[in-house]
């Protein structure tokens, strides 16, 4: 049964990922083929990080105290919806007011269920199985490589139509994948009698408010804003990649190449990455050289966000736990919105150049304080 829900668990952050790549790593490349500007661009992406920045504490605060839904179930009905608000991207051939509202609430949706799918493997924990967080999202990063490569040249050959349809295919089975966890997840709990157990680790650790949160993990929250300067420049790879690759004469294809390339000691060791890729990408006067700059998100993203969601797990209660995972996705999500809307700006003022010199400033800031504080964040259990 461990093994099986392992499985079934890296199948559902495999296929997020999936549908992750599929419409936010080519939001930029969708859009600009539905002819908008990059400033719309930046604009449409900043105001979809706005809005998941808002849902995504009420979703954690929902999933920590509402006991009538499960968080698998929570997770299913977001990710219904994103089914069909992707299936509606098929109606439009042009921009307009609807297609710019409905990428606001596909873009902020698909961003607000990532805490929920890192808290999830802590949530199946509790059948009596434990669920190994880092081989399985590492399946979600390789997941996510293969479809952006493969998604990067089938939109070279055949259109910008293939995104929306292969973020249909990855919801559907994404929708499958929680579907059969759920019920290997009851299966575990009538099998392991550990409903008890359950019952008895919850009112022992009650969840708690949002300002109760804020008041007990005061060096946390000065740790995410150290998270949101680290990772504007992943949000500007991100949002504005097709443009640095076209500055350099590169394509979609190559593109989709690139996005292949995808606990204290690791957060720093990951921030230090996060300036390196950054900094080489500013130095960088061809693809190739990008190429060599994307090989430290090996070391970077991956780890940053493993290493990042069992730090929540190791130092907060499990009334906060979901919390603390919104709280680091929504500073991640915060920084997207600075780079959606300066990075838009800059590049249709200055260029690429500028907006990769000033991410680079920004990541060493960032990492600084990752730096400074990351190691003074301690256990409230221990």
């Amino acid at each position: 049964m461990t093994k099986l829900l392992n499985l079934s668990y890296g199948a559902i952050q495999g296929t997020y990922w999936m549908s992750f790549g599929a419409i936010m790593s080519f939001a930029s490349v969708f859009l600009l083929g539905k002819n908008y500007a990059n400033s719309e661009i930046g604009v449409i992406l900043a105001a979809a990080s706005i809005l998941s920045v808002i849902l995504q504490p009420v979703l954690g605060d929902v999933a920590d105290r509402w006991k009538k839904t499960s968080l698998l179930g929570i997770t299913g009905i977001i990710a219904a919806g994103l089914f069909i608000a992707t299936a509606s991207l098929h109606i439009f051939t042009s921009k307009t007011l609807i297609l710019s509202v409905i990428f606001i609430l596909l873009g902020a949706w698909h961003t607000s269920l990532q805490p929920l799918i890192n808290s999830m493997a802590f949530y199946l924990s509790r059948s009596g199985h434990r669920i190994n967080f880092g081989i399985t999202r590492s399946g979600g990063s390789v997941a996510y490589a293969v479809l952006c490569a493969i998604l990067g040249a089938l939109v070279t050959a055949y259109g910008i139509n293939v995104i929306p349809a292969t973020g249909i295919v990855t919801l559907v089975l994404l929708l499958i994948s929680l579907w059969i966890t759920s019920k290997l997840y009851k299966n575990a709990i009538m099998t392991k009698s550990v409903e008890f157990e359950l019952e008895k680790t919850r009112s022992k650790d009650g969840a708690i408010s949002l300002k109760a949160f804020v008041t007990r993990n005061k060096i946390f929250l000065i740790f995410t804003i150290g998270v949101v300067l680290v990772f504007f420049q992943n949000s500007v790879f991100n949002t504005f990649l097709m443009q640095i690759i076209m500055d350099v004469g590169g394509n979609s294809s190559q593109m989709g190449r690139l996005f292949s390339f995808s606990c204290q000691t690791m957060l720093k060791i990951a921030s230090v990455a996060f300036v390196c890729k950054v900094f080489l990408s500013f130095l960088a006067t061809s693809v190739t050289l990008i190429y060599v700059a994307f090989l430290f998100q090996l070391i970077s993203f991956p780890i940053f966000l493993s290493a990042s969601v069992h730090l929540v797990d190791e130092v907060m209660e499990k009334g906060e736990a979901v919390k603390g995972q919104s709280f680091i996705t929504g500073m991640i999500t915060l920084s997207n919105v600075f780079a959606s809307l300066l990075g838009g700006i800059i590049l249709d003022v200055s260029g690429a150049s500028l907006l990769l010199l000033i991410s680079t400033v920004l990541a060493v800031i960032g990492t600084f304080i990752v730096l400074l504080t990351v190691g003074r964040i301690k256990p409230k259990h221990a």
